[in-house]
C-alpha cells in the first residue's frame, strides 16, 4: 500500500564518494551536496512531461559539439 506524499521527505545518498541530501516533496525532487542549500531541483510536471530528458539530450549534444563559446 502506498502513502500520499503530503510533506517533505529527506534522505542521504552516497554517490561517487560524495554525500548528498535528497529532498522529495509534493512539488518535486531536489538533490544538493550534504550541508549545502543550493542544488538541482526538478518539478514533477517537468519530470513527467519529458522536458528533463529533452534538456539532458540537448546538453549531451552541445557537449559533443564542443561546448560553448564562453572560452
Amino acid at each position: 500500500m502506498t502513502a500520499k506524499l503530503e510533506g517533505l521527505i529527506k534522505r542521504e545518498l552516497k554517490l561517487g564518494g560524495e554525500t548528498y541530501t535528497v529532498s522529495i516533496s509534493p512539488e518535486g525532487v531536489k538533490i544538493a551536496p550534504k550541508g549545502k542549500r543550493k542544488g538541482r531541483e526538478i518539478s514533477w510536471e517537468t519530470l513527467l512531461s519529458g522536458d528533463a530528458e529533452l534538456a539532458q539530450q540537448l546538453k549531451t549534444s552541445v557537449d559533443a559539439y564542443g561546448g560553448t563559446d564562453d572560452e
